[in-house]
């Protein structure tokens, strides 16, 4: 029996073998990407992760070292101090944890290498503390113990214990660093490796494909396509939209089915394009008949026709619903908008009037000339208004001057420069100018009673720092008493610092009553005195965004010793200008200088 070849057959033996060479490319396409997949997988969840939690512990540990130059330094550096115990206490553990739960997919060597870098923590933290944490931890340390500063200098910088574990540390988290990003690289190269040969495969085989694709078109083009040609050139153009200018003739065999029923199409799209139009152009009562009771294409059209007109009148009135309800909307918006304008300039106007008022307070310049002519008063508020303020007074032989810090800035702080203002105009006059103590301890009994800071049931702990002199301009003695505000004294280049109490105005707690110390200071002529808030100081500025620091502002006015007290005002505004940069003021600034 002799086998008929049919056009299915033929077709269906040149998509068999296209199918199989597209099955290879897929299968090995398939397993490279799933090869890559789990490579890529294990960098991304444990390379990766694992090189940037040992950056980050590398960040940590150096960062701690840092906390203790700040604790060997500086007494009061609670913030940093809290900061470096804090890392010891929960961000060291956390971290370790973090790295321990991702080693478990290291290999036995790092796993190893892992242990030794979590002793030498250990031992680096145990060292942190016997030179540095526990040798300084109250303020007679810093003052009466130099072999514990000492100590903790030596061990901190280069050669000392704790440099060399520091150092230690980070180069075995640089060694774990290093042999992680090695081993994605290798990973990475695996991946390269895989798609060069599968570019090869695919290469070869695209290239199979091609010339049996091209084998298979001459075949069917031979075979099958002359037969159909007219139908090709009638369905290309019904595929541009082109309608045939007259009807194909249809003859008795396959093809001529195909033909006739071409032309039907023909004839359908015809009018299917006529009704389209005429719905399209709104007219929803043009009639259409389907080709037949089956014709689903034709009653699906009677149906759009239907849904159109029904949806053109509901989107109508949901325009009209929608336009009513912006309306409204714009209307209350911009009403809201001017309500919020109105009160902005309604609170801004009201702190610019509590800023004349504040003002108001402040000794005027022709006043501060006629009692210090040789002096200058460096005084920038943050905000608005001002928690810095500075006074001045007279006596029959006392010129009182301060500098005021009260708790917070802006308009709390503006309130409580008032209340200040008030106590100490009242306290010069309950006390008649004895002393600057003695007008402390009156001015911090005024303000606690004042505040109620002396109830038992008292939430209020605002107060403010101070450092108020009385001058002697006959016998050239000047008194001084502080509260954290401290004096400093530039004599011939040398400059001496005379401290302050170290508890503040509204301490006048618990009845633990504590009176201030009052320091008498022969001055010399050419003396120069300096009182200032901590707003100078604190500024945060320079190339690494760090506080301008007192050890600073007293070279700064060392520098400018010989400068008339105006150009030394300017000096200082222009340190501060170049410190600052782009950072914002973080506090109110004062500074009084006199100059003997």
């Amino acid at each position: 029996m002799k086998i008929r070849f049919t056009i299915g057959k033929k077709i269906g033996t040149g998509f068999g073998i296209l199918i199989f060479l597209t099955l290879i490319v897929f299968v090995a396409t398939y397993l490279t990407l799933q090869e890559s997949k789990r490579i890529n997988d294990e960098i991304n969840t444990v390379n990766v992760p694992s090189v940037k939690v040992l950056q980050e512990l590398k960040y940590d540990i150096l960062e701690s070292r840092l906390y203790l130059e700040t604790w060997r330094t500086e007494f009061k550096a609670h913030g940093d101090k809290q900061r470096l115990l804090d890392f010891r206490s929960e961000g060291y553990p956390q971290i370790k944890k973090r790295i321990e739960d991702i080693s478990v997919n290291w290999d036995k060597a790092q796993q190893d290498s892992l242990v030794h870098l979590f002793e030498t923590i250990e031992l680096l933290f145990y060292q942190q503390s016997i030179d540095v944490i526990d040798m300084l931890q109250t303020f007679e340390d810093y003052e009466e113990n130099p072999f514990a500063i000492l100590n903790a200098h030596t061990s901190i910088e280069e050669g000392g214990d704790i440099y060399i574990l520091t150092s230690k540390v980070t180069d075995q988290l640089d060694n774990l660093i290093n042999t992680q990003k090695e081993i994605a690289e290798a990973d990475t190269v695996d991946i390269f490796n895989s798609f060069r040969n599968l570019e090869i495969l695919v290469k070869y085989l695209g290239m199979a494909l091609i010339i049996i694709g091209i084998a298979i078109a001459i075949y069917t083009t031979k075979t099958i396509v002359e037969p159909i040609k007219r139908l090709k050139k009638v369905a290309v153009k019904l595929g541009k939209g082109v309608f045939p200018s007259r009807k194909m003739d249809e003859g008795q065999d396959e093809i001529g089915e195909m033909t006739a029923a071409m032309n039907n199409v023909v004839t359908g799209m015809r009018r299917t394009k006529d009704f389209a139009n005429a719905v399209g152009a709104g007219n929803f009562d043009k009639d259409y008949d389907p080709l037949s009771s089956k014709d689903s294409l034709g009653h699906a059209l009677l149906k759009m026709r239907d849904d159109l007109a029904e949806n053109e009148r509901i989107l109508e009135e949901k325009v009209r619903q929608r336009t009513a309800e912006v309306v409204a909307q714009k209307e209350e918006i911009e009403e809201q908008r001017t309500q919020i304008e109105e009160y902005f300039v309604q609170v801004t106007d009201s702190i610019k009037y509590a800023k004349r008022i504040q003002e108001a307070i402040l000794p005027p310049d022709g006043y501060v000339q006629k009692l210090l002519p040789d002096s200058f008063i460096l005084y920038r508020p943050k905000d608005i208004v001002s928690g810095d303020f500075y006074w001045m007074a007279e006596t029959a032989d006392k010129v009182f001057f301060a500098a005021v810090d009260c708790t917070g800035h802006g308009v709390p702080g503006a309130f409580m420069s008032i209340v200040g203002y008030n106590q100490l105009k009242q306290a010069i006059a309950t006390t008649a100018g004895s002393s600057p103590a003695d007008i402390l301890n009156q001015l911090n009994r005024g303000v606690t009673e004042t505040l109620r800071q002396s109830d038992v049931d008292s939430t209020s702990r605002d107060g403010m720092d101070i450092a108020i002199c009385a001058l002697n301009k006959n016998s050239k003695e000047l008194e001084y008493a502080g509260a954290f505000n401290p004096l400093y004294l530039l004599r011939e280049g040398e400059l001496i610092q005379y401290k302050a109490d170290k508890f503040p105005i509204g301490s006048y707690l618990d009845n633990k009553k504590k009176t201030f110390t009052n320091n008498k200071i022969k001055l010399k002529k050419g003396d120069q005195v300096y009182i200032f808030s901590d707003g100078y100081a604190d500024q945060f500025g320079g190339p690494r965004g760090k506080k301008f620091m007192y050890r600073r502002f007293r070279e700064l006015l060392i520098e400018n010793e010989h400068e008339k007290p105006s150009q030394q005002k300017n000096k200082l505004l222009d340190s501060l200008y170049n410190w600052m940069r782009d950072e914002e003021q973080v506090d109110d600034i004062l500074v009084m200088g006199v100059r003997v």
